[in-house]
């Protein structure tokens, strides 16, 4: 039997107990930030690299826009000076069976930007709408 890399075009996004339905997922990732250091005293003539810091992208989510559905812009208004209200999402990448393969744990998010769909009076395409969201930490889990 074959053994092939998972798809990526059948996944779930849940965020506070609700399921949406996104075109598209971007941005899960992590990474550590270096650290160079030498000391004054080192034989070496060059410094060493520590890791540091984790730091985590921003996550982008594309969903088709529907009349009366203004979620994004309502939970972009929450934000009041340093403030936001902010949301534990799941993403997770699906097997045949609907099952989870992988799961991405996001913590704490909330939308630094929320981009309307294209206009254009030549295309026969669906409305698209994008949030970006901030995050403060990402978890993956193989199932």
């Amino acid at each position: 039997m074959a053994n092939y890399p998972l798809p990526t075009f059948h996944f779930l996004v849940e965020w506070g107990g609700t399921r949406i339905g996104f075109t598209e997922v971007s941005g899960l990732s992590v990474e550590n930030e270096v650290i160079e250091y030498r000391e004054g005293n080192s034989k070496e003539y060059s410094k060493i690299k520590m890791p540091g810091m984790q730091k985590f992208g921003n996550i982008t989510l594309k969903r088709g826009s529907f009349s009366s559905d203004n979620e994004y812009f309502e939970w972009l208004n929450t934000i009041k000076l340093n403030t936001v209200e902010r949301r534990d999402i799941l993403i997770s990448l699906l097997n045949e069976e609907h099952e989870p393969v992988v799961v991405w744990k996001i913590k704490n998010a909330w939308p630094v930007k929320v981009q309307s769909a294209d206009l254009k009076s030549d295309a026969s395409e669906a409305a698209i709408e994008t949030i970006e969201l901030a995050h403060e930490g990402l978890v993956i889990q193989n199932e």
